[in-house]
Order: C-alpha cells, then sequence, then structure tokens
C-alpha cells in the first residue's frame, strides 16, 4: 500500500487525525477543533519552533483543524488544501461568525475608524478574508465597517462567492511581489503559492507544493520541442518549479532568479533554467 502523504495526513508516532484510524499507526487519535486564522498571514512550520523551515503560509479567515497544542505552537491542518504543520497559537482564533469578505487588492491597510487619514493598525494580503459589519463613507470614499469597529477601504474587498473569470489576470496582478520560500501571500510569494492563490481567487482551490500541483491540476498536454500550442493559463512545471504562461510566450512566474514575480519568454526560462533544474517535465492546462 502507498504511505500516506504526510504532508496532507495529520498523523505523528503520539497522535493522529481520527479520520486516520486504521491507516497509521499512533498513540492516539482524536478528531481535532475547528479554529480560524486570526493573523493577516500565518507561517505554517515543518517543527514547532521558532526556527523552523517555512512550508507555507495560511491567510486571515482560513479554516483548520487544531489536534494539538505545546510551547504556544499548534499542530493543525487547514482545511484549504489539507496542508498539515504547525503555527503559532497567537494567530488563531474562534471558528465562529465566518468571514463574509475577501480582499482583492494586492495589500490593503486596516484603520482605527473610517478615515484614510487616520493610523492604519493593520496591513492586510489579497485572499484575507474579513467580516464585514456595516458601511460608512468619508470624504466621499466608502469604507466597509469590521466587526471589531475598524474599517477598510470597501472597493478592496468583494463578498465571499464571488470568483474572478481569469486567474491569470490575478498573478498579473501581483507582479512584482518579492519572492520568498513558502510564502503565499502578496506580501511575499513562491511560484507554487502564486498558483494556488491566484486560482484560489478564481474560486479554484488546488494543492500547495509543485509536486502535488504537476500530479492534480488540469490535464496533461503535448507541447513538441519547438514549444508550440501553448495559451493563456497553461502550466509549465519543472523539477521544484512552476510557471503560468500569460499568452502562447510568455510567462509569468515567482523566481528566485529575479527575486520576484517577474514575466519573460518561456524560451529564455526554459534556456536559463536547464543548467540548474533540466528541462520541462510537463505542461498542464487547467
Amino acid at each position: 500500500m502507498k504511505p500516506l502523504e504526510r504532508r496532507l495526513n495529520a498523523f505523528r508516532p503520539d497522535l493522529a487525525d481520527e479520520r486516520l484510524r486504521g491507516k497509521v499507526d499512533a498513540e492516539r487519535f482524536i478528531a481535532g477543533k475547528p479554529m480560524r486564522v486570526s493573523a493577516p498571514v500565518l507561517d505554517m512550520l515543518s517543527a514547532p519552533r521558532p526556527d523552523g523551515g517555512l512550508d507555507t503560509q495560511l491567510l486571515m479567515g482560513d479554516a483548520v483543524t487544531l489536534f494539538d497544542e505545546h510551547e504556544r505552537f499548534a499542530w493543525v491542518q487547514a482545511t484549504r488544501d489539507g496542508y498539515v504543520g504547525y503555527v503559532s497559537m497567537e494567530g488563531l482564533g474562534v471558528p465562529e461568525p465566518g468571514p463574509t469578505h475577501v480582499v482583492t487588492a494586492p495589500r490593503t491597510f486596516v484603520y482605527r475608524e473610517p478615515d484614510m487619514k487616520k493610523r492604519m493598525t493593520a496591513a492586510l494580503s489579497l485572499g484575507d478574508q474579513v467580516i464585514v459589519s456595516g458601511a460608512a463613507t468619508t470624504r466621499g470614499t466608502d469604507y466597509a465597517m469590521l466587526a471589531s469597529g475598524e474599517a477598510m477601504i470597501a472597493a478592496h474587498l468583494r463578498p465571499l462567492g464571488h470568483a474572478v473569470d481569469d486567474f491569470v489576470a490575478v498573478a498579473e496582478l501581483l507582479e512584482h511581489t518579492p519572492y520568498l520560500w513558502g510564502g503565499a501571500s502578496a506580501f511575499g510569494i513562491d511560484c507554487s503559492g502564486l498558483v494556488q492563490l491566484s486560482m484560489r481567487m478564481a474560486g479554484r482551490q488546488v494543492l500547495r507544493d509543485t509536486d502535488l500541483q504537476e500530479q492534480s491540476v488540469g490535464d496533461r498536454i503535448d507541447v513538441g520541442l519547438d514549444l508550440a500550442g501553448l495559451r493563456r493559463g497553461d502550466l509549465v512545471f519543472w523539477r521544484g518549479h512552476v510557471a503560468v504562461m500569460t499568452d502562447a510566450d510568455t510567462i509569468i512566474h515567482a523566481n528566485g532568479h529575479a527575486m520576484a514575480v517577474s514575466r519573460e519568454t518561456l524560451r529564455e526560462a526554459v534556456e536559463r533554467i536547464a543548467y540548474l533544474y533540466g528541462e520541462p517535465t510537463s505542461f498542464r492546462r487547467p
């Protein structure tokens, strides 16, 4: 039997998800407790300590299941993509009530009151979710009032469930965002994080890491040595890397070469990447 993917299943020798009973060995099985991310961006680490490696990030409003708490760290599984890891307990809150709106601007601010001239209290990323409880207008600018009594620019939000049509347009919105290994927000993002966040804003949930995306997103397409036949929205995979086609010739990707989300021609990228990671391993059409 193929072993369970540890990134997507909560099990350790001492503790495991109740749903995995009979599939893994563990001293205890528990159902876990529902929680929500309350921080704008919450790092998910590979180990329950400050120097644990950054595996991914969760965004405000994301639902998680909490299985264990130890020394200010929580062992959780994200509901959205199933990813398992350790997060700071300070970044979690109660699950209800759930969020009502999602941030659609790359980055935006929360203000103490509905006035952009007042001091801001937090910076939020594209994809963060908030609870809107009212509205206000100051000097012609419309604000969304949050349940906390704070305010946000109304034009930077939309109700949950209203997805964009073109996920590539979201990726293009994030051009010049700094590259961050494990990053999954508009403050810093990696290649598979860019694909995941862009598709999420288009209403499609995909897995987190490049290898998991290559196995599960869309259908494999055949592309010859001339790299012909590609179109906007196709994905190009290398060993450990993924890029999005913006048209038949150009890609956008978060990459360590530019240390940012940037565009270049596919041919240029193939030639540049080949000496480190080889040729593309597959092309897929979502």
